[in-house]
């Protein structure tokens, strides 16, 4: 059921530096037609780094690892009609044959199957606003929980309850390392975030945290890479986009992109700006630790 593009497995095979990037952000964080040139700025990016891009998604009733443009297009001009997949979701996508844009959660499960370390993405998921109503804890947490793999994001997403979600990964035993910060950034704000388990100052401080992290038994692990330029006083916005979706009824993964979309028009298209770069510096600096990561491994003359 999976099928990884050829250039990702001449890589993996020579042991090379190959980044996952998912398809939810194609289909679902920007407007129709938008995503895919994010996409194909985040590919760029990897490979302007030395790295091999590894952009995920379902369709045509299979889990392919590694797009091509043509196929991300599918992806941003179906927007909504893209299936949210997640890992509970992937083998149903598929045998039914529909296109299916890959959460972080997805993204990871294939990535572990494929032998993949490394992701980069815009924010993780974690635990929503009004967990101690409603509990709502992404499958992204359980997935880096499961999966040997370092992702770099700007923290999680902006409408979840930070602090929670902190706590939780601090339970799991997911460490949060701050990419030159020492706290973890509030997606669209580099600084107030909960403080990060450690500090990274390079990539090849990165790389070698991966490693030790890896060789100890540890699985997954968090890399907190703050935003260039802050949007400021978000947090209003937020609140007024969650209290629409509640008031239209919009529940589960249709939360995220509604609310996204919301502060994307709200905001002038402040965030959407802000969204499209982060997304492309988290995917630079994920390759150049994967790279860093490569280069560690063939001096010591085995697979870390």
């Amino acid at each position: 059921m999976i099928e990884i593009a050829e250039e990702v497995q001449d890589a993996l095979r020579g042991s090379g530096p190959v980044v996952a990037l998912e398809t939810t952000l194609v289909a679902h964080g920007f407007p129709s037609g938008v995503g895919a040139g994010v996409a194909l700025d985040a590919e760029r990016r990897v490979r302007r780094a030395g790295a091999v891009p590894a952009t995920v998604g379902v369709l045509d009733g299979r889990v392919r690892v590694g797009l091509l443009e043509r196929e991300l297009e599918r992806f941003a001009h179906a927007g909504s009609e893209a299936r949210k997949v997640g890992p509970r979701d992937l083998a149903a996508c598929a045998v039914q044959r529909a296109l299916g844009a890959t959460t972080v959660g997805g993204t990871l499960m294939i990535s572990r199957l494929a032998g993949i370390r490394f992701l980069a993405t815009g924010g993780v998921g974690g635990v929503h606003r009004g967990w101690q109503t409603q509990p709502d804890i992404s499958a992204d947490i359980a997935e880096l929980a499961r999966t040997p793999a370092l992702v770099v994001s700007s923290g999680v997403k902006s409408l979840l309850d930070t602090s929670a979600t902190a706590e939780v990964l601090e339970s799991l035993g997911i460490p949060v390392a701050g990419f030159r910060t020492n706290e973890l950034p509030l997606f669209y704000a580099a600084a107030g975030g909960p403080p990060a388990s450690a500090r990274l100052e390079t990539a090849d401080e990165a790389a070698a945290l991966a490693a030790g992290h890896w060789r100890l038994g540890g699985r997954g692990l968090l890399v907190a890479n703050p935003p260039v330029e802050s949007v400021a006083d978000l947090e209003p916005l937020i609140e007024q986009g969650l209290a629409e979706a509640r008031r239209r009824g919009v529940g589960g993964q249709a939360v995220t992109p509604f609310v996204l979309s919301f502060l994307h028009e709200r905001s002038g298209g402040r965030t959407l700006d802000a969204n499209r770069r982060l997304i492309a510096d988290n995917a630079g600096l994920a390759a150049e630790i994967a790279v860093a990561h490569a280069q560690l491994a063939r001096a010591v003359g085995h697979r870390l």
